[in-house]
Parts: C-alpha cells; structure tokens; sequence
C-alpha cells in the first residue's frame, strides 16, 4: 500500500525552514517570508515623491512605479516574497572621519567589496536551493537594482520597519542592514511582525547637514548627500556645498546615530569590513587620480560605479571644505582637467581655500 504524501501546508512548512536553514549557512543575519501583496499606501507615497519631484535626476525612479509598488506588476505569477537581511554594522564610531578635513569620509558601506555582487551571490545560491528542494518553484532574485520595494516588503516580512530615516531599523542590527529580495511562485508562510518603532526619537533627522528630511519618514533626496555624491551628475548646487564637509562618497549620519544601533554587533562578514586605506584616505592623494589609478583603486568596490569624474568632483568640495591651504595646488592643476565639472569644482575649492587663507592672515 503506498504512503500517504505529505499535505500541501507541511512540504511548504518544510521548505521555510529548509530556506532558513540554508540563509543562516550563506551569513544572511535574518530571514522573513511575506505576501507579494503591499499596501496601497506604497504607490501612493511614492507618486507623491516623484510629483514634488525629490528624486532628483534619478528618471528611474519615475518608472514602472506600479511594479516597484506591487510584486505582481513586475511578475503576475510570484506568490511570496522572501526578504534577507546582511548585517554590516561597522567597527568603531561612524562618523569619526568627519573630524579629519585632510581626509576623505567614504560611507561605510563602500568601505570594501561591493555589495550588490556579495548579496546577489548568494540569494543565488539560496534560490538554487529553493529550486532544489521544490523543482516546481520559481524564483528571481533582486539586490537594489530593479522595481522592488525592498523596504516596504522587508518591513512586511518581520526584518524590521522603516525609520523616519526612511531606512529600515532593525531591532539585532539597528540602521546597518543591507536587504536582499527573493520573489517566488512557492506559497510560503508570513512572518510574524517583531515589534520596534522610532517612538519620540528624532536623531536622524536632527543630525542631518543638509536637512534632507522635510519631514520625519520622508525624504528629499536632492539635499541628500547621498544622492548628490553618487545619483547626481553635473555640478553640486552651490548652497549645498560647504554642508557636505568631507564626505566624498554617500552619508552615514542618519545611519550612525540611531539608538538601535547599540544592540548591532560588528559585521561578520569579511568582504564588508572596511579596507584600513579606505577608512580615512588623504584628500591630496585621491585628487592625484587619474582613470587608470582610479579603476585599479576602487576595483570591486561599488565606488568605481560613479566614474572617476564624479568622484574628482566630490573630492574637490571636500578640499573646499578642508580649510587647509597646502591643498591649494591640488586645486589648480585640476582647473585644467578635461572635465568642465571638475575644472569648475576646483576653481570653487581654490576660491574658497584662498579666502581663509587670507582671513588667517
């Protein structure tokens, strides 16, 4: 007599934990399975978004928004979402290169390997081993560089919740938590929600240098430093400038002083721990780059992403910033260089070095 199979709802019970099982061996700090469903709310906020037109230049972000607002536009069959998060809490205080003009304040993110190539790695190999395990399942994998709603659906499958920051807050990690996101066609069970929320604390709006926040869980990324050192091409708008201080690539600020952050421990991911020289690298030697040294500097980090231009660009607004005249020469042999913006980007740096050297007179 042959065995009875084993009902729907137990195989699918299995492959959850057998999909956790196999995150926790890939390093993925925390795993939660949700609905491909989100709230309406979603698309709404994110028309109104684009209609005042915070997202800058960034034109994608104006496109497909109902399939970055809803899983099923973007794939009509998935049924669940599955949402990893990769903790890469850094080691000591943040924000301490601020406190070094001659130096350059790169986010901690991009202290290392790029991430994207660390998590799509292996969300891969975890959907080989969804395929594995249910040859009938189906999966795609996304690491921030398609229409998903990464946060709303981490948020939805228990990870954490959107701060005022409009990052996602996590109770083990605090705001250091980057998400990966598997769409599948298995039915999978939700995961409770954990509780945790921002309450009266407004430090990430607060600490803001260019208040990009016009209020708490929105944001205006045209005054995001963020996204005027990496989305933003052209010149930086010069009111702007010297609140940028020395921060030549993305911004932690609102990140490092969330109070969550005392429970994360530091990642234990190698490939995202910071590179000492790239922890608090000499202004003067980044503005002697040229294409060839930049590409060899910054190869496999997410900053060679940007070009060699924009980022002369930024490091140039640091100088600006840095109120040390012995940069001064840095600034006029890059008003030469062959890229308007940069040539401009020094002519402002050396004019405003210039000018507290001569109030320092």
């Amino acid at each position: 007599m042959a065995a009875t199979p084993p009902s729907t709802r137990a195989v699918t019970r299995s492959l959850e934990d057998h999909i956790r099982h196999h995150a926790a061996l890939l390093g993925f700090d925390s795993v939660g399975f949700s609905p491909a469903d989100l709230p309406d709310n979603v698309l709404s906020r994110l028309r109104e978004f684009v209609a005042a037109g915070r997202h800058g230049t960034m034109s994608w972000m104006a496109e497909r928004m109902e399939a970055r607002a809803q899983p099923r536009h973007l794939w009509p069959e998935v049924k669940s979402v599955i949402s990893l998060g990769l903790s890469y809490a850094p080691e000591g205080d943040a924000l301490a290169t601020l406190h070094k003009p001659d130096c350059g304040n790169i986010s901690v993110y991009a202290r290392h390997r790029d991430y994207h190539d660390v998590v799509k790695g292996r969300l891969k190999q975890l959907a080989n081993q969804i395929i594995k395990y249910d040859r009938d399942a189906q999966v795609k994998v996304f690491v921030d560089t398609a229409p998903v709603a990464e946060k709303p659906l981490a948020a939805q499958a228990g990870l954490g919740w959107q701060g005022k920051h409009t990052n996602l807050v996590s109770r083990d990690a605090g705001s250091w938590l980057f998400i990966g996101t598997i769409y599948t066609t298995a039915q999978l069970e939700p995961s409770p929600h954990r509780a945790g929320k921002c309450g009266n604390c407004a430090r990430c709006l607060d600490v803001c240098p260019t208040r990009a926040f016009p209020q708490p869980y929105a944001l205006d990324a045209r005054r995001c430093i963020s996204y005027l050192t990496i989305e933003h091409h052209g010149p930086i708008p010069m009111a702007l400038r010297p609140l940028i201080g020395n921060r030549i690539y993305g911004c932690d600020d609102c990140l490092a002083v969330c109070p969550w952050n005392r429970f994360a421990q530091m990642t234990a991911e190698m490939k995202l721990t910071a590179r000492p020289d790239l922890v608090a690298p000499s202004l003067q030697a980044l503005s002697r780059l040229d294409d060839t040294a930049f590409r060899t500097t910054f190869s496999g980090s997410p900053i060679k992403r940007i070009g060699r231009n924009r980022f002369i660009r930024n490091v140039l607004i640091a100088i600006g910033n840095a109120g040390r005249p012995a940069l001064l020469p840095e600034t006029w042999r890059l008003q030469h260089d062959t890229d308007p913006v940069i040539a401009e980007a020094a002519r402002w740096a050396g004019t405003r070095l210039r000018s507290r050297e001569i109030c320092a007179e």
